[in-house]
């Protein structure tokens, strides 16, 4: 018998009704989502199931007229994931991302997320993702601040200071109850002060502009990169303070030293793996590496400076008590951090379950009853 479907579309507005800028609820979900990865209730792209996404990147020259060629930060990306759990979808984050953009008006990055019914494929939401990939993307942070941050920490560093990092910067100081002081670096001034200025209306922390990169990390007992994959930060190890903990969602570079005398956590090594593992598939392993966060660690496993990632620790097996996180105060931590659709899905979730029980966003029609029902 054929039936009718219909769905919910959550514009920008809808989903800042649903929560999205709620941090402790974010936070609260991702680390739901971690304790899924760990147990393995999740699945992803590709033949191993841990698949980033699969992504058009555009041609340098093309004999074509209105074939786009590539340019900074120019691509299209599809990241697919079912979640289990309470959750118990398919979902999918789409997006297009072109550095000229804000010349248009337009964030670099815009954002889809689809939910469908896992047995029958029927759409079950279709949202606006800018705010909820950006607070997704902060929540990751905002679990590890929770799980491995010293109680008392009072000072935070954050490297780059655009839409990012001020997400994982509210879900960071959504755990951090001691927070007195946010110091903001960024290669542009205007960003670094417009930053310390919105730290200190929306989250009642102390913000100080700074342009030198070691005044901003010296004092820092958490530190939360996300600058620019265009100029990946270089830090030096004497910087980092004892007991300090580095979340690290964008790229960056520190002397060998540090890598190897800090302990290392990630969201989740079978993401890690894939990334080596595909690395190694397209025959330059050096330039695979270069292209993720976690390169500069995968290259010194590589040279057995340190233990495979099969034998290092997830996010999740630290929640679930099968790991160990923070031992000492003295410890310097560095959680490393790449992306996962799941969270997407997982959060997008969340905001689809609020909006259906608050009557929010519009329902859409997929079909009254469907044609080739009728045939």
């Amino acid at each position: 018998m054929a039936r009718k479907t219909d769905f919910i579309y959550l514009s920008e507005a809808d989903t800042i009704k649903a929560g999205v800028l709620d941090a402790k609820k974010c936070v609260d979900n991702a680390e739901e989502v971690f304790k899924l990865l760990s147990a393995g209730d999740y699945l992803m792209g590709g033949a191993n199931h841990n698949s980033h996404g699969l992504g058009i990147v555009f041609p340098k020259e093309t004999p074509f007229p209105n074939m786009p060629v590539a340019g900074p930060d120019r691509r299209f990306v599809a990241m697919p994931a079912y979640l289990g759990g309470r959750f118990d979808v398919c979902g999918q984050k789409w997006y297009g991302s072109n550095a000229a953009n804000p010349s248009k008006g337009l964030p670099r990055s815009v954002l889809m997320v689809t939910l469908n019914d896992k047995d029958t494929g029927e759409p079950l939401a279709y949202m606006s993702a800018n705010l909820l990939s950006a607070a997704r993307t902060g929540a990751v942070p905002g679990v590890a601040a929770r799980h491995l941050a010293r109680k008392d920490s009072k000072v935070c560093a954050v490297l780059g200071c655009g839409p990012i990092n001020k997400s994982c910067f509210r879900s960071i100081a959504s755990q951090m109850p001691a927070l007195e002081t946010v110091f903001c670096y960024d290669l542009f001034e205007d960003k670094a002060a417009a930053f310390a200025s919105w730290a200190e209306k929306e989250c009642g922390i102390k913000g100080v502009a700074v342009v030198d990169l070691e005044q901003a990390v010296k004092p820092a007992d958490v530190v939360t990169v996300a600058a620019s994959r265009l100029k990946p930060l270089v830090l030096k190890d004497e910087w980092i303070k004892e007991g300090a903990t580095v979340l690290v969602t964008g790229p960056v570079q520190f002397d060998d030293s540090y890598w190897l005398s800090t302990k290392i956590i990630y969201d989740n090594i079978r993401l890690h793996e894939t990334y080596v593992q595909e690395a190694v598939e397209s025959g330059d392993r050096k330039a695979g590496y270069a292209a993720v966060i976690g390169g500069p660690i995968y290259t010194l496993i590589d040279e057995g400076k340190l233990p495979p990632l099969k034998e290092s620790t997830s996010m999740g097996d630290v929640i679930l008590g099968r790991r160990e996180g923070r031992t000492s105060d003295s410890e310097r931590i560095t959680f490393i951090a790449c992306g996962m659709a799941t969270f997407d899905v997982g959060l997008g979730y969340e905001l689809w379950d609020t909006a259906v029980k608050n009557g929010i966003g519009t329902k859409l029609l997929l079909w009254d009853e469907p044609y080739q029902m009728k045939e």
